[in-house]
């Protein structure tokens, strides 16, 4: 059964990231809206709803370990195994993300680390804090609307058509990472791997599949704008909405099983992105770095849960 419910998982993810990525093109032309801010925006938080639930239910579960692991492991995916494959399909130019995206970046990263480097726990002014960094980086998104080229024309979409391609999007991809996530946890606790591990890498991988079917997708339809804005707003959303909005509602224990090396792995990967992005693009040589990288942090991790 576990196996059948990863399956269909996959299967309405990949459909899910389809409709999304027409959804949000259309929205972006429709509105004159640039498609850095439509992938950061929409996309970004579309994409991290199945997160979001996640880490909520297993807070509330009173499981720390995949709360915070879901999170911090998703980040981790989002730019070395998402991003990685998205440019070995098709290089990513550096410009599809302007300068205030990458400080974004930096800026959740070092607030989401220090919440968990403070004290034992994740507490309720910790998740408020992040939410208010939220509010001002929601009000930054939608205020540079003037200061961007906007999306090219594509053919039009009515607005109907087009909330059906992001609402039914976004409803298949919740329905399907949920299906993912319970097949694949109980996969991994059959075979008795940690709870921790299980959100840094199990729960992390299957509540990011939206981003990879999305940002592959993007790829593919050679919306490489679209890809890079939808990680670098993700992992922005990931921190501060949902790591924030949890906090805020059930204070979180930072879990005895979450080493440095996972919150190195975090930071790591954030200005390992930085830095590639600050060459002109990511190529295909950068994306295939990114993939080794990441199968490096999983290797470790399967070592250290052997």
């Amino acid at each position: 059964m576990d196996i059948l419910m990863v399956a269909v998982g996959l299967g309405l993810l990949l459909g899910g990231g389809e409709g999304l990525v027409r959804g949000g093109v259309a929205l972006a032309t429709r509105m004159r809206l640039p498609m850095a801010v439509v992938g950061a925006v929409v996309l970004g938080f579309g994409t991290s709803t199945p997160e979001l639930l996640t880490s909520l239910s297993a807070a509330f579960a009173g499981a720390p370990g995949i709360a915070i692991g879901n999170v911090l492991g998703s980040n981790i995916a989002n730019i070395l195994l998402i991003l990685g494959i998205a440019a070995v399909i098709a290089p990513v130019p550096a410009d599809a993300a302007g300068g205030e995206d990458r400080a974004w970046l930096a800026v959740a990263t070092v607030m989401g680390l220090a919440v968990m480097l403070l004290g034992p726990m994740v507490g309720r002014a910790e998740g408020l804090i992040l939410l208010a960094a939220l509010g001002v980086y929601l009000w930054r998104q939608l205020a540079r609307d003037n200061a961007m080229e906007p999306v090219p024309e594509i053919p039009a979409m009515g607005g109907f058509t087009i909330a059906l391609y992001i609402l039914g999007g976004l409803a298949t991809l919740i329905a399907g990472a949920w299906l993912l996530v319970e097949g694949a946890s109980g996969i991994a606790r059959a075979i008795g791997i940690s709870e921790t591990v299980i959100g840094l890498t199990v729960v992390a991988v299957g509540t990011s599949l939206p981003e990879l079917a999305t940002s592959v997708i993007a790829a593919r339809r050679g919306e490489a704008g679209l890809a890079l804005g939808n990680i670098l707003g993700s992992n922005v959303f990931n921190i501060l909405a949902i790591l924030g909005l949890t906090a805020a509602i059930v204070p979180i224990p930072v879990p005895p099983g979450l080493s440095m090396v996972d919150l190195a792995a975090v930071a790591g990967a954030a200005a390992l992105l930085l830095i590639v992005l600050a060459t002109g693009r990511i190529g295909r040589g950068a994306g295939a770095g990114f993939l080794a990288v990441y199968a490096g942090y999983i290797g470790w991790l399967a070592l250290g849960s052997a």
